[in-house]
């Protein structure tokens, strides 16, 4: 595995080391002890998949407050999406700093994400499906989230959502806590 750094502390973008042959090919997708070595802590708590039909739709940003704030691995394996993580940890250097990138089956790069960010993608295609590795259970009193659009973070997205559920539509303006 490749971990590359962004502009957000602790948000880190993997890519696989394939070996490939006749068959195909093989590649390591999680490794406890490579994480630890890029100064990552990680166990998993919980797998979850996420399949969305069209192009156009828009899933976020969604976050889990503390005390479980919920980090995560985010792998796209069907289709494609533009994702994005926003920092809303006050603490951090990258405080309300966005980062987004492209995630899809055919590149196979997958975001590490710091617990205290707020995640959400749009699809870049139909049927595109992204498989996410928790490091802490869902606690529903806990879940949060930020408008999409909100102008606290300035994201700028490929495209309009086609697609957006109504809460995730009119999450209020962010407030700094």
């Amino acid at each position: 595995m490749i971990f590359q750094k962004t502009e957000i502390d602790g948000l880190l973008l993997t890519d696989l080391e394939s070996f490939s042959d006749e068959r195909g090919f093989f590649a390591r997708a999680f490794c406890e002890k490579l994480f630890a070595e890029n100064d990552v802590a990680f166990s998993i708590n919980q797998i979850n998949l996420s399949g969305n039909v069209s192009k156009g739709t828009l899933r976020g940003l969604h976050y889990q407050a503390e005390p479980k704030p919920d980090p995560k691995i985010v792998r796209c394996i069907r289709g494609a999406v533009w994702d994005v993580v926003v920092d809303l940890r006050k603490d951090s250097t990258s405080y309300l700093k966005w980062f987004g990138t492209e995630l899809s089956a055919d590149n196979r790069k997958a975001f590490v994400v710091p617990g205290g960010c707020a995640h959400g993608f749009l699809t870049l295609q139909g049927d595109s499906e992204l498989l996410y590795l928790m490091g802490e259970e869902f606690v529903p009193e806990l879940a949060g989230g930020q408008r999409w659009n909100d102008p606290a973070f300035g994201i700028v997205w490929p495209a309009k959502p086609e697609i957006i559920t109504d809460r995730d539509a009119n999450y209020p303006d962010y407030v700094s806590p």
